[in-house]
């Protein structure tokens, strides 16, 4: 074809194109769900860039929380009034009560003297893999109430986490009511961990301390082992090795049922070898050192955290309570997020979400359950980065579902600065180029960020276990 009809295609295209752009609807078609969008000639040829693009997410957060008004105030009851009153603790506390977290500080206060080991339950989607913000949250309560050790480990580690590393041999076959992560069972015997392995004869599984530098030093250390187990049979016996220190620890069930085996180390070791017999389900390994609390990373890679009522209720009730479970924390929505497009979308989520907080809460009331919200998340519209359009309403639906049954919102959304806050966290290198995951360095940035909105908590409870009753009841109640 000659060069000049070449010219004459190309500018009929573009002709045909502006055409189409000038009569297609400025707010799109929509056919089911699915909105068409042509943009205008206005959008094809200028670019206003986001006026959040200029702002630093650090900078952000600390106008958030009111630091600079704060700091004068530190450590008082009137800077505590401005953070929990206010927006800036990130948490949002059902009928705002400050007190939600007292009791079970005060358990973990006494965990050491009573021999327990008080365990946080971090479930999450692929946000939290690599135990990613649960080992910011395990260093900060194990630096005040003790414990350590890597905390509740899967049989079979499929994800590479940044705590451990496993290896596991032998008959096991994973069950799990989400994704891909293992075959659906009616029985909704899938285990705390919701993903449980089936042991037909036998299997061993090895466990290795980090060598990374960056694993944090509380979590490289072994004193206790415990094995989550549902003997079908009344056969199961599992031992213990600690390698290299000739330490061996026998357990065996005392009949059919779940049961927590365990045994602890006559001294510390780095490295496990625990085999296992028996017709059994393993729903998890704890690792453990000294006594304390455990911060238990638990990702559900794709799951939108509406897979709970697929969980046995007697199977999960009585999991929790051997478990020794004081907190749950629950991280979702992500994934939900690209497919809400509407109010009733929202809607419901929202229900669906109440749905496993009422679910979780009626099994184990005991366990303080927190909602922990996506963060922010861009999508494209109008040919510009932006923030999912439906993403603010559903973080209001998500604190609403919260509140409405009794549980804690903390808001990861608002932590990283609000709409559009992705794109710079993007261009800072700290989540990635498909502005939704959280690089390392980010993710150390916000379990930072989350771990001390606990410190703030805490030192709240503090002081008020310190201050005279009826001065704190007027302070909080003065305008």
């Amino acid at each position: 074809m000659k060069s000049y009809k070449i010219l004459i295609f190309i500018l009929s295209v573009i002709a045909i194109l502006a055409v189409v752009a000038m009569i297609f609807p400025e707010d799109g078609v929509k056919i089911g769900n699915t909105e068409l969008r042509f943009p205008t000639i206005e959008e094809v040829l200028v670019r206003e860039p986001l006026e959040t693009e200029t702002i630093d997410p650090l900078v952000a957060l600390q106008d958030s929380i009111k630091m600079e008004e704060l700091r004068s105030l530190k450590d008082t009851l009137a800077h505590y009034k401005e953070v929990f009153i206010g927006d800036a603790g990130q948490f949002y506390f059902p009928n705002d009560d400050i007190t939600f977290f007292d009791k079970v500080f005060d358990e973990m206060h006494r965990a050491k003297a009573n021999h327990r080991i008080i365990r946080i339950m971090h479930y999450g989607d692929s946000q939290i893999e690599m135990d990613r913000l649960s080992a910011n949250l395990r260093e900060w309560f194990q630096s005040v109430f003790g414990g350590g050790g890597p905390g509740m480990l899967p049989a079979i580690q499929t994800i590479p986490s940044a705590v451990v590393s496993q290896r596991a041999t032998g008959d096991l076959t994973a069950y799990a009511p989400y994704g891909d992560a293992g075959e659906r069972t009616s029985s909704g015997n899938y285990g705390i961990m919701a993903k449980s392995y089936r042991m037909g004869s036998s299997a061993v599984v090895n466990i290795y301390a980090s060598k990374h530098n960056a694993a944090r030093e509380r979590v490289k250390h072994f004193s206790s082992v415990k094995i989550l187990v549902n003997d079908r049979t009344g056969n199961f016996n599992a031992t213990v090795t600690a390698r290299g220190r000739q330490q061996k620890y026998e357990m065996a069930s005392p009949g059919k049922g779940i049961q927590l085996l365990q045994c602890q180390l006559d001294t510390e070791a780095t490295t496990l070898i625990v085999k296992m017999s028996g017709s059994s389900d393993i729903y998890g390994i704890m690792v453990d050192d000294g006594y304390g609390v455990n911060v238990d990373n638990i990702p559900l890679r794709g799951c939108s955290g509406t897979i709970f009522t697929q969980l046995k209720d007697t199977m999960l009730q009585r999991c929790y309570e051997l478990s020794d479970v004081g907190i749950i924390l629950l991280q979702f929505g992500g994934n939900s997020v690209p497919a809400i497009y509407n109010d009733a979308s929202i809607q419901k989520f929202k229900e669906s979400t109440s749905k496993q907080i009422r679910y979780i809460h009626s099994l184990y009331p005991k366990a303080k359950i927190v909602y922990i919200g996506p963060s922010d998340m861009s999508t494209r519209k109008g040919g510009s980065l932006r923030t999912y359009p439906c993403l603010p309403g559903l973080i209001t639906a998500l604190k609403e579902a919260a509140h409405e049954n009794g549980a804690a919102y903390w808001d990861l959304y608002a932590a990283m600065g609000g709409e559009n806050s992705m794109i710079q966290w993007v261009k800072s290198g700290w989540a990635g180029p498909d502005y939704v995951h959280f690089t390392p360095k980010g993710a150390e940035i916000m379990g930072d960020i989350m771990a001390k909105s606990f410190e703030e908590v805490y030192n709240f409870y503090k002081l008020r276990k310190n201050t005279d009753k009826s001065q704190l009841d007027s302070l909080w109640t003065a305008k």
